[in-house]
């Protein structure tokens, strides 16, 4: 591994050169000597630093997103090496859009974790956008996103359906009618989405356009979790995957409003740069796409 290119980016993850020094146990000076050939060997400064700070300049930016990749791919080519003794170990990035990586992830990793414990998961959340990228960049090894997604760099493999509802407070009068909500009715409340970049919010413009829905108010959050306790205060309604409002519904916290053309259902799919697979990858993937220990986690939530 390229030990300038580990040097600057730990410098510029943990932001000063000190802690750097403590994270690769190594000298401050060290440190500086590493930073310092790097910019040499460039041709360039790299950083703007003072006695408070490091951050990056435009040359900075440039090797600090390539060194990303190229560590990425570093990892990679070892891990593959390691597979040569045929046990699955080791150390796997997974990242996992908002729904399933909070509501169903947690337990296949217990299951990864019972059946395989010398694999090393290490779990990045976000958007459906931001996991394919870093999936793209050589920073996970593998992505789980909702939705459709389309990249030319990418090999995008659905796996399995998500269900997803409107949903209002108990106490909303739409959840007190016995009927289902009309598009009058719906396009008076607000809304609360998720942002742009999220597989949520791609399936809920979906539904305003099947609907021809054009709400009088929408209110953006970044967070799944802010949104239901938004929802449950009685500011406005939201579509949510199931698996995100089961708990709330069992508590008689939210309610399903039956509207036309819900449940809505997307995918769940997995997203990998490379045919390369290490056996801790690949034993990953085949707990996914197996079926039954997922049916089993889903059916339980």
């Amino acid at each position: 591994m390229d030990q300038h290119l580990l040097v600057f980016v730990t410098v510029v993850e943990k932001g000063n050169f000190s802690r750097a020094a403590e994270e690769l146990h190594m000298t401050q000076p060290a440190v500086s000597q590493y930073i310092q050939g790097l910019e040499r060997s460039y041709g360039s400064k790299l950083l703007d630093r003072s006695n408070k700070y490091v951050r990056l300049n435009k040359a900075g930016e440039i090797v600090y997103y390539h060194a990303k990749e190229i560590l990425g791919l570093y990892s990679k080519m070892q891990n593959l090496l390691d597979d040569l003794t045929n046990r699955a170990s080791g150390p796997l990035s997974i990242g996992s859009s908002y729904t399933f990586g909070e509501y169903v992830l947690p337990h296949v990793i217990a299951q990864l974790h019972e059946q395989f414990p010398l694999i090393k998961p290490k779990i990045t959340i976000g958007n459906t956008k931001e996991i394919a990228e870093l999936v793209k960049g050589h920073q996970l090894d593998v992505g789980i996103i909702e939705g459709d997604y389309n990249d030319s760099q990418l090999s995008v493999d659905p796996f399995t359906e998500d269900m997803m509802y409107v949903i209002a407070s108990s106490k909303h009068h739409l959840a007190k009618q016995n009927r289902e909500a009309n598009i009058a009715e719906l396009e008076e409340e607000t809304w609360i989405v998720r942002e742009l970049g999220s597989g949520t919010r791609e399936a809920t413009d979906k539904i305003f356009q099947y609907m021809s829905i054009a709400p009088k108010d929408i209110m953006e959050f970044g967070s799944t979790q802010l949104i239901k306790e938004t929802v449950e205060s009685g500011l406005g309604v939201s579509l949510l995957s199931g698996l995100a409002i089961r708990k709330e519904i069992s508590m008689d916290l939210l309610k399903i409003i039956p509207v036309k053309g819900t449940p809505f259902k997307r995918n769940f799919s997995m997203v990998l740069r490379t045919s390369f697979k290490t056996k801790a990858l690949e034993v990953f993937i085949d707990l996914l796409k197996n079926g039954n220990d997922l049916k089993d986690i889903l059916f339980r939530l």
